[in-house]
C-alpha cells in the first residue's frame, strides 16, 4: 500500500483544523483552501500549506470544483477529503476529484449518488429489506398530490426535498391548509441547496428519536458499526446536542439497528465512513431516515467512547488498507456529550449572530475535548454555518458525562458574540435532559430561553481584545530575479471597526428610528419578499425570507397596516438592521 504524502481539504473552520490535526500524526502534509472572507482564519494558518479560492463571491469559494482541483495539483496534493458540508456528499465532485488522478477520500460516487437521493434511498432501502417510515418512494409533483397524501397517511405529515438533508428542505404539514406554502418552501430550499427541487413526503412521527449508527466499509467488502448516537436534542431540525450511546437503546436494540446500518451500507456499496440516520418511535419502532456519506459534526462522540480517529480510518480506508478492527473488537466504553457551540441567540429564537469573537478561552481538564476553529479575533462569517466549536466530554457513565458537560460548559468564555453556550446550560440541567428524555417542547421554550440569557451572564468575562480584522498592503518583492507583488495581510488598528460602526449607523440612522420600519435582524441574503407595497398586512405575516447561515429566517410584521418603502427584493444581501419595508397604520 502506497501511503499519501500530502492531502487537500476541501473545507473550511473546526472540520478543516481537525482534519489537520490527524494528517499530522501520520507525518501527512496538510493544504487548506480559504475564500476573501476567510483570509484571517485558523484553519488556513494551521494547515501547512494554504491556498486563496477566488476572486468570486466568497460563499461560493468553497464550491468551485475547478479551483479547488486547481489548487490540488499546483500543490502536489494527491487525495481530497472534503470534510463535511458544501462538496463532501457531491458525486459529481468526487468523479472529478478521481478523474483528475486524485485519491477521494470518501465512498465512490455512486454510493454518494444514489442515498444523496432520499427517494432513490428509499426504493433501495426498501428492497433490501431495511424498514422506512411509511410515506412514498416516487416524488411528488404537486400540492394537490400532497394533500391527497395527507388525507391517505393521516395529518401531519413531512414534506422533504429529495436531495435535502439538516432540516433544509423539510416542512411538517399539520393540515391540507398549509401544504401550498410548506409544498413550494420545500422546493425552493431544495433548489436554493442542492440544486433539486423534487420533494416527497412521508409520515410525521410525533416526538420520535432521532437514533444514527456510524458505520465503516473498507474496499475488501468488510462492513462494521461503531454503536448508535442519540441526536435527538434539536431546534429547527438542526441537531444541537448528540451523545452515545443512548439513553433509550439497550444492547438488544443496538444490534438490532446495528445490524439494519450494515446491511444499509451493503445494499449500496459503501466504503468509508458513514452514518445510518434512523427514527426510533415511542413504541419502539426503528425506520431508516437517510444516510449521510460523509463524516459527521457528531463524529466527536463515537471516537471517544471506542477510542478511534475516524479521520485516519478514512484516510487508510482510502489509502486501499483494511479494516483495523472486527465487528468482535468493537467496545463502547463510557458515555460521551456533544454540545454545538453555535453563534445563535436562543432568546430571538435561534437567530444567527455573526461577528467578531473579542475574547475567547477554551475549557480543559479530565475528559474534554473542544474543536474549534476559532481563536481571539475570529470572525464568525454570516456567509457560513453558524457553528463556532464542539464541545465533547467523556464520563464513566451518563451522568458522569452531563455534569462534566455542566463544568466544561461553565468554563467556556467567549465574548463579542452571542453564542449557544447559555442554552446548553440551562437544558443539561434539566429535569428531562437529566431523566434521558426527548425533551419535545423544552428546547424552544421561553423559560428555556430565559434561563439561557440568565447563565450566560454568569461566565467570567475574558478581556475583550484589540480588533482581529485584517487588511492587505501591496509590496513589490523579488525572488531569485524575478519580482512579485505581494500583499500583506495586516491586523487592523482597534479604532478601525469603531469607525465603521459610526458610519453604518450614521447610513442607517434615519430608517432605524421609524417607528413603523421593519428591519432584518440578521446578514443574510433575501430569498423570496412575499408582499408588495401598498399590501395590507396583518400581525405576524410574512414579509420576506432571508438565509442566514445556511438557515431559512421568515421576517413577519409586528403590526397590522399598509406596506410601503419596500426596499429589498430576491438576491439582495442585506446586513443586520437594514430596513426592509414600513407597515404604517391607517389613522382612526
Amino acid at each position: 500500500m502506497n501511503r499519501f504524502t500530502k492531502i487537500l481539504i476541501a473545507n473550511r473552520g473546526e472540520i478543516a483544523v481537525r482534519v489537520c490535526r490527524t494528517l499530522r500524526e501520520l507525518e501527512i502534509a496538510s493544504v487548506a483552501i480559504y475564500s476573501e472572507a476567510d483570509r484571517g482564519s485558523l484553519h488556513a494558518a494551521f494547515a501547512d500549506e494554504a491556498y486563496l479560492v477566488g476572486p468570486g463571491p466568497p460563499a461560493e469559494s468553497y464550491l468551485n470544483q475547478e479551483r479547488i482541483l486547481d489548487v490540488a495539483r499546483r500543490s502536489g496534493a494527491e487525495a481530497v477529503h472534503p470534510g463535511y458540508g458544501f462538496l463532501a456528499e457531491n458525486a459529481d465532485f468526487a468523479r472529478a476529484v478521481e478523474d483528475a488522478g486524485f485519491v477521494w477520500i470518501g465512498p465512490p460516487p455512486e454510493a454518494m449518488e444514489l442515498m444523496g437521493s432520499k427517494v432513490a434511498a428509499r426504493q433501495t432501502m426498501s428492497a433490501a429489506g431495511v424498514p422506512i417510515i411509511p410515506g412514498t418512494t416516487e416524488v411528488v409533483e404537486s400540492a394537490a398530490d400532497v394533500r391527497r397524501l395527507g388525507d391517505e397517511i393521516g395529518w401531519p405529515i413531512a414534506i422533504k426535498a429529495s436531495a435535502g438533508g439538516g432540516g433544509k428542505g423539510l416542512k411538517v404539514v399539520a393540515s391540507a391548509d398549509e401544504v401550498e406554502r410548506a409544498f413550494e418552501a420545500a422546493r425552493r430550499e431544495g433548489q436554493a441547496y442542492f440544486s433539486d427541487s423534487a420533494v416527497y413526503v412521508e409520515r410525521y412521527l410525533d416526538n420520535p428519536r432521532h437514533v444514527e449508527v456510524q458505520v465503516l466499509a473498507d474496499a475488501q467488502g468488510s462492513v462494521i458499526h461503531l454503536g448508535e448516537r442519540d441526536c435527538t436534542i434539536q431546534r429547527r431540525h438542526q441537531k444541537l446536542v448528540e451523545e452515545t450511546p443512548s439513553p433509550a437503546v439497550d444492547e438488544e436494540l443496538r444490534a438490532v439497528i446495528g445490524g439494519i446500518a450494515v446491511d444499509a451500507a451493503r445494499a449500496v456499496g459503501y466504503r468509508s465512513a458513514g452514518t445510518i440516520e434512523g427514527l426510533l418511535s415511542s413504541e419502539g419502532e426503528y425506520f431508516f431516515l437517510e444516510m449521510n456519506t460523509r463524516l459527521q459534526v457528531e463524529h466527536t462522540v463515537t471516537e471517544l467512547v471506542t477510542g478511534l480517529d475516524l479521520v485516519r480510518e478514512q484516510v487508510l480506508i482510502a489509502a486501499g488498507e483494511p479494516l483495523s478492527l472486527s465487528q468482535e473488537d468493537v467496545r463502547l466504553r463510557g458515555h460521551a456529550i456533544e454540545c454545538r457551540i453555535n453563534a445563535e441567540d436562543p432568546s430571538t429564537g435561534f437567530l444567527p449572530t455573526p461577528g467578531r469573537i473579542t475574547g475567547y478561552r477554551e475549557p480543559a481538564g479530565p475528559g474534554v475535548r473542544v474543536d474549534s476553529g476559532v481563536r481571539e479575533g475570529s470572525e464568525v462569517v454570516g456567509l457560513y454555518d453558524p457553528l463556532v466549536a464542539k464541545l465533547c466530554v467523556h464520563g464513566v457513565d451518563r451522568e458522569h458525562a452531563r455534569r462534566r458537560m455542566l463544568r466544561a460548559l461553565g468554563e467556556y468564555e467567549i465574548e463579542g458574540i452571542e453564542t449557544l453556550v447559555g442554552f446548553h446550560r440551562a437544558l443539561l440541567a434539566h429535569a428531562c435532559f437529566a431523566a434521558g428524555e426527548t425533551c419535545h417542547g423544552v428546547v424552544e421554550s421561553k423559560e428555556l430561553a430565559e434561563e439561557a440569557e440568565r447563565l450566560s451572564h454568569l461566565t467570567t468575562k475574558v478581556p475583550a481584545a484589540s480588533d482581529g480584522r485584517v487588511q492587505g498592503r501591496n509590496i513589490q518583492a523579488e525572488v531569485e530575479g524575478r519580482r512579485f507583488e505581494i500583499t500583506l495581510l495586516e491586523p487592523e488598528p482597534p479604532h478601525a471597526e469603531l469607525a465603521r460602526r459610526r458610519r453604518d449607523r450614521a447610513q442607517q440612522g434615519h430608517h432605524g428610528a421609524a417607528r413603523d420600519a421593519i428591519v432584518t435582524p440578521m446578514q443574510g441574503t433575501v430569498l423570496a419578499v412575499e408582499v408588495a407595497e401598498g399590501d395590507e398586512v396583518e400581525p405576524g405575516q410574512v414579509v420576506c425570507v432571508v438565509e442566514a447561515m445556511k438557515m431559512e429566517n421568515e421576517i413577519t410584521s409586528p403590526r397590522a397596516g399598509t406596506v410601503s418603502e419596500l426596499s429589498v427584493e430576491p438576491g439582495q444581501p442585506v446586513t443586520t438592521g437594514q430596513v426592509i419595508c414600513l407597515v404604517t397604520q391607517d389613522a382612526d
